[in-house]
């Protein structure tokens, strides 16, 4: 009986299986983004192909053609011709203190706007939000002309002043990324609990080890990724370098393929190369920040 009445309650097996759901097949987004990565990687394929073939079988083949030799002769003239190593080092010197100033003072505007409650936080924020709506070039001459007035000792400058120096590049970088920065970071700050700071200023805590010991740490993904956005932001910069630095041997290296181009005829598998050098240390440092990159820009995308 006991049986009986077991089999009876026993769900069967069409019971227990639940209906199967179909996965939806986004098709046409895997096309449109095959699409779009395909045309992003054109310009560069194309020119590593160019950069790997000699100028003679260019010539005698033609560009759109597999004929002829493939090697690395070009890298290394443009190595070598360009000064690249020099000019890697300008880059250097130009874009690391960029990127750590920017950081600093955007995360630290970011915590007052968004963690501080206090009467112009809003002010503040559309404040450096509207001044990334302003053309840099726009203000090329009036900053030109107040570089040039602004005197500085011989030890520092050779000039007397802050054209022809990294400083005048890394103030204005500083200037016009840090707006950008804020606006992220903030909106980054406002998603992160509340709670941290309160708990934390109930024990006693400041609003300097708020900012340095609790919500700093917590925004290492967005800081990777905006640091990896600044980096190719101001290493691949041509205007403000070509507008304050009138010393050759100061320009960075996006200026260095000008030394590849010859006075009545141009390389093109050279400038190929030479811009394909370029291109590596962004691409090295993506590869490694590639993870927090990628967090940072997803962080938040599942919350509804």
């Amino acid at each position: 009986m006991s049986s009986a009445v077991a089999s009876r309650t026993r769900p069967s097996a069409q019971d227990v299986q639940k209906p199967r759901r179909h996965k939806k097949r986004h098709y046409g987004t895997h096309i449109f983004l095959i699409v779009m990565a395909v045309m992003w990687l054109i310009p560069l394929l194309w020119s590593l192909f160019t950069a790997l073939r000699p100028k003679a079988d260019t010539d005698k083949y033609g560009y759109f053609s597999l004929g002829g030799a493939f090697n690395f002769d070009n890298f290394v003239q443009a190595w070598t011709q360009g000064g690249f190593p020099k000019y890697f080092m300008n880059s250097l010197i130009i874009t690391v203190p960029t990127i750590i100033l920017v950081l600093l003072f955007s995360s630290m505007m970011a915590f007052a706007v968004s963690r501080v409650t206090w009467k112009f936080n809003i002010t503040l924020l559309i404040m450096f939000t509207a001044g990334n709506l302003l053309p840099p070039q726009v203000l090329a001459a009036p900053l030109f002309s107040m570089f040039k007035h602004f005197n500085l000792p011989y030890a520092i400058s050779d000039s007397g002043n802050l054209l022809n120096t990294y400083f005048s590049v890394i103030l204005v970088n500083t200037a016009f990324q840090t707006g950008f920065c804020t606006f992220v970071l903030s909106n980054y700050m406002k998603a992160l609990s509340a709670d941290l700071t309160e708990a934390a200023l109930v024990d006693g805590a400041g609003i300097w080890r708020q900012y340095w010991n609790i919500i700093l740490p917590l925004c290492r993904p967005a800081i990777a990724a905006l640091a990896t956005l600044e980096l190719i932001f101001i290493y691949n910069d041509f205007f403000w370098p070509l507008l304050f630095i009138q010393s050759g041997d100061r320009l960075p290296v996006t200026t260095a393929i000008n030394n590849l181009q010859g006075t009545f005829l141009s390389d093109y598998n050279l400038l190929a190369a030479g811009a394909t050098i370029t291109v590596i240390p962004t691409l090295i440092v993506y590869l490694l920040l590639q993870r927090h990159f990628v967090a940072g820009l997803t962080l938040g995308s599942s919350k509804g």
